[in-house]
């Protein structure tokens, strides 16, 4: 999964491979790699692989959940004191795994990071789908989620309004808030390149399809001023989200007085572990894809490496929270913070808590390498150890500083039930279906974007 050892790479004064398009692309085989695609009958086999695998833990997903909606909650393993368990855990970790969409498209977008042009689609996308993952975990674990409406500020007759001191309420306007913005941005995206599609397809179902998205999109110049003055509007409303909506998220943590939830800390931790573990997903979807669909000349090194060195910043930002949380633990000299960090290190989940280091901070730190950064095989599993260690991050935060509560006869160790992990797999089983079915029929690298490069070739090595 490597580049071929002849290939010969200019690099920048930093090491870094220098283009952003490999030389001798033009319009037409910007376009014609691309958009062949979606427009392409038969996909490969490896597609129809992938695919299956998650719509099999899709079906996974709705029978855990039809098992859950006829027995209850009671399936899970949640108990008192751990009465929030991998519903939560999942519900931030999918949120966390949306941020990169966000800060690719839009405030890399504002900052002129032209390297962002190959991934941006992947990303919208991605969090469409995580978004999506994430906002049905708060309404299971409800218990009663056929009412979850009355979350939501309507008027009724009774005049009974949602309790809006409650994170739950937060949530709900942040998330769709978010969902919102991002699926108009990614859509708008979308509508030049669809009426490509259009023009392109052979098969009139095809034609009208692409036709019915492109939305009438002819390629005007007052087309053009309205797509990118909306485009750039849409990204500026964006850029706060990526702060905001995950700092909402962490306050359901940080208004609480459980210690070690109490911390004005979060906010910027859980952002900054949020584009950690967005961006570790992306290199996961789009390396096998590149691979698979023969891309490494639109999606090329240099920007391989800067999402690299993107992961490396944050993950030093997500360090040095650790490094905080213990410090502040010990320096307010509360004897429930010190037990609650003593407890997390040493305690019965102490083994997720080191394991937790090691794929968070200890594994990242190789990708200080350009080897590593440019050994896509290694830069995959780098990527994917911090998936994995974002997720227990979240289990680590929610079930050890629940499972001991101030009083010693409410201690309750969590053990998480196979209903736990069946909807855990389920909701990946989601996110891949979607993804699939995302590469499948929609262009999953803007064309319009790619070919701007193409037209001004200075911007490919900024």
């Amino acid at each position: 999964m490597s580049e071929r050892p002849g290939d010969s790479i200019e690099t920048t004064p930093l090491g870094a491979p220098k283009r952003l398009l490999a030389p001798g692309e033009t319009y037409t085989s910007v376009t014609d790699t691309i958009a062949s695609i979606p427009l392409n009958n038969r996909p490969p086999r490896a597609w129809y692989f992938g695919f299956f695998f998650g719509f099999t833990l899709l079906m996974l997903l709705m029978l855990a959940v039809t098992w859950l909606l006829a027995k209850g909650v009671g399936i899970w393993g949640i108990n008192v004191p751990v009465a929030w368990g991998f519903a939560i855990v999942n519900f931030v970790w999918w949120i966390g795994i949306g941020h990169a969409g966000t800060f690719i498209s839009a405030i890399l977008l504002l900052l002129h990071q032209n390297w962002r042009t190959a991934i941006n689609r992947f990303s919208e996308a991605m969090t469409l789908f995580a978004v999506a993952c994430a906002g049905m975990f708060p309404l299971l674990h409800l218990g009663r989620p056929w009412v979850f409406w009355w979350i939501l500020p309507y008027p009724d007759t009774m005049g009974v309004w949602p309790q809006f001191r409650s994170p739950l309420v937060w949530d709900v306007f942040a998330v769709s808030t978010y969902f919102s913005v991002s699926l108009m941005f990614w859509f708008l995206g979308l509508i030049p390149d669809v009426a490509t599609l259009r023009d392109k397809a052979t098969h009139l179902w095809q034609k009208k399809v692409y036709g019915v998205l492109a939305l009438g999109w002819r390629g005007s110049a007052a087309h053009w001023q309205r797509h990118q003055s909306a485009y750039l509007l849409l990204a500026g409303l964006a850029t706060p989200l990526v702060l905001s909506v995950h700092s909402v998220v962490s306050f359901d943590f940080a208004v609480a007085i459980v210690p070690g939830w109490h911390s004005t800390i979060f906010p910027p931790y859980f952002v900054a572990g949020a584009i950690y573990s967005g961006f570790a997903m992306v290199l996961n979807i789009v390396i096998p894809v590149r691979k698979l669909y023969q891309l490494e000349s639109v999606i090329t090194m240099r920007i391989l490496n800067n999402m690299a060195n993107v992961m490396l910043v944050t993950g030093e930002m997500v360090a040095y929270g650790y490094f905080i949380e213990a410090f502040m633990a010990w320096y307010s000299g509360d004897p429930f913070e010190e037990y609650m960090m003593s407890n997390r290190a040493f305690g019965p989940y102490g083994w997720v808590f080191w394991s937790l280091m090691l794929f968070n901070v200890v594994i990242p730190q190789v990708l200080w390498s350009r080897r590593v950064r440019t050994n896509l095989t290694l830069l995959f599993l780098v990527a994917l150890s911090i998936n994995i260690g974002m997720w227990v991050e979240r289990f680590v935060i929610v079930v050890t500083s629940l499972n001991r509560d101030f009083t010693p006869s409410a201690w309750h160790l969590f053990v998480p039930t196979v209903w736990d992990w069946a909807t855990l797999a389920g909701s990946i089983g989601l996110f891949f279906t979607l993804q699939f079915l995302f590469i499948r029929f929609l262009p999953m690298i803007s064309i319009t974007e790619t070919r701007e490069l193409v037209a001004e070739p200075e911007k490919a090595v900024r």
